[in-house]
């Protein structure tokens, strides 16, 4: 018997259709209530097109500081998935890499601006 399992997000848009709260919840999950999310970046492949199909939504109250990490931590786990699903290590070290070195440089960025340079 196969088993089904569903991931719901919601959505809750301003008077002017701009993310104000998301939140997530899953069946076979620990918690019963939905959880908050600042941000969401979903990716789906389309095996028929050959295509990726994306979904890239944040709230108004997601910090700079907070997207800079969440793209760090992002690049991260692609990395890892990328090395379970092919096997290819040296491909996934550059992409962490690149992901260590983007991370420095946006927060390198954000002090900048906050310090007026």
């Amino acid at each position: 018997m196969m088993n089904k399992h569903a991931i719901n997000i919601n959505v809750h848009l301003d008077g002017e259709k701009m993310p104000e709260h998301i939140d997530w919840s899953a069946t076979g999950s620990d918690s019963e209530d939905p959880r908050p999310a600042k941000g969401i970046l979903l990716s789906l492949w389309d095996g028929q097109e050959k295509t990726a199909l994306r979904i890239d939504l944040w709230t108004k109250k997601m910090m700079v500081d907070e997207m800079n990490d969440f793209f760090f931590q992002t690049l991260m786990t692609m990395a890892d998935t990328y090395t379970r699903a092919t096997r290819n290590t040296e491909l996934s070290e550059e992409l962490k890499a690149f992901a260590h070195d983007f991370k420095i440089k946006a927060d390198k960025k954000l002090l900048d601006e906050e310090a007026g340079r």
